[in-house]
């Protein structure tokens, strides 16, 4: 099935087009929370990963009644080695046996070679293994190299069901550095990614009328991602940017379709350490969490109300 069809299903059945972003550090696992998975493991060899897959998943069972996908950020994983590498596994395996939408954060991209081993590792089937060594249904891609570097992650997409989201837009504060650069024709180089998305994803358009080459469009910029839909209108956006980072969901919603569909919003700390904002023991991080995520469902139903509603 069409990852843009399958994404869209989940969320329109949970009515929620939210993301659950996790970025692990051992220094948010509630003291008690960890010293119990000590005690059970009887620590040694491997904590690191119980610790680090354990509290992911107490997350995912907390909201996977109401949130239709999670983010695993890889580079929250790989820095703590072999360890945090298994954990990542982990999690994965966790989150799709829980039947959520596993969209791996790793902005990967090379030459078409190294590429090409990229999207077997994540997206395609790899030797006599039945799945992709890490077994994701979408990957942020980085398309800076143009399309022999994202040509592989493409192919994956139509033949394996998978999906892309690449960057078009980011959220973080530096991006207009380079993305804001006029081009001799005139159109700011995140302009020109859009139009070469559309480009890549336009014979991957599924029947939610998205494509499974997605953009990641930052909900810290909602001008820019007004104007990124436009040239865009068959683009399923992933919106990082939301809580933490100061993205709120009126500019969250500027991404999303006329229609109010085709975006999916990331948020990580603000629902990972959600207890801080509810002034909650440690202890209820997950109950937190899942208050933190029903509050950012419902304002993004607000917003997405708000809008004016046309035909797509």
């Amino acid at each position: 099935m069409n990852f843009a069809d399958r994404l869209q299903e989940r969320i329109d059945a949970l009515g929620n087009p939210s993301c659950l972003g996790l970025d692990p550090m051992l220094s948010y696992i509630p003291e008690a929370f960890a010293e119990r998975i000590r005690m059970e493991c009887g620590g040694g060899a491997g904590i690191v990963r119980e610790l680090l897959a354990r509290y992911c998943s107490a997350l995912i069972d907390a909201v996977t009644d109401i949130i239709p996908a999670v983010k695993p950020q890889i580079a929250y994983f790989e820095q703590y080695g072999p360890e945090g590498i298994l954990a990542f596994h982990d999690v994965v395996r966790y989150a799709r046996r829980r039947e959520m939408i596993v969209i791996v954060d790793a902005k990967r991209n090379d030459i078409g070679s190294t590429a090409e081993a990229y999207a077997r590792a994540f997206l395609r089937e790899s030797g006599a293994e039945l799945s992709p060594a890490f077994n994701a249904d979408a990957l942020t891609v980085n398309g800076y190299l143009g399309i022999d570097g994202i040509r592989p992650f493409v192919d994956a997409c139509g033949a394996e069901g998978r999906g892309i989201f690449v960057l078009c837009r980011t959220s973080n504060p530096s991006a207009g550095d380079l993305q804001d650069l006029k081009l001799a024709d005139g159109r700011f180089v995140y302009e020109a990614m859009a139009d070469l998305i559309h480009s890549w994803g336009e014979p991957l358009i599924g029947t939610s009328g998205f494509s499974s080459v997605g953009a990641v469009v930052g909900a810290t910029w909602p001008e820019e991602a007004r104007a990124i839909r436009k040239r865009l209108p068959h683009t399923f956006f992933l919106i990082p940017g939301y809580g933490a980072q100061g993205g709120k969901a009126d500019g969250a919603v500027a991404g999303f379709s006329e229609s109010g569909r085709g975006a999916v919003v990331n948020a990580a700390r603000s629902l990972m350490l959600a207890w801080k904002k509810h002034n909650l023991p440690e202890a209820q991080f997950a109950e937190a969490c899942r208050r933190e995520a029903l509050e950012m469902r419902d304002a993004l139903r607000l917003a997405l109300a708000a809008r004016p509603k046309r035909p797509e």
